[in-house]
């Protein structure tokens, strides 16, 4: 049969309803993961699109060396790079 003094023991080892309520209480709830993937669907899309735009100012970029070329070779100036 537990004695008092083995019971006080154990109500020092284990913890209460109230001291798990407040561990329990700063974990992520579902709605803070919900936000997180929210935002970082936003970021995704801001830097798909980011990309994108680096894409086709690349072939820009591109496309606009390649006719000063073409003018420089008509002209016959000689670009130094």
């Amino acid at each position: 049969m537990l004695e008092d003094k083995d019971i006080q023991k154990l109500a020092e080892v284990f913890a209460t309803k109230e001291e798990i309520k407040e561990m329990i209480r700063p974990l992520s709830t579902k709605e803070d993961f919900n936000e997180l993937m929210t935002s970082i669907d936003a970021y995704a899309t801001k830097v798909d699109t980011y990309s994108q735009e680096m894409t086709m100012l690349t072939g820009k970029v591109n496309r606009h060396d390649k006719w000063l070329l073409q003018i420089a070779e008509k002209l016959g100036i000689k670009l130094e790079y």
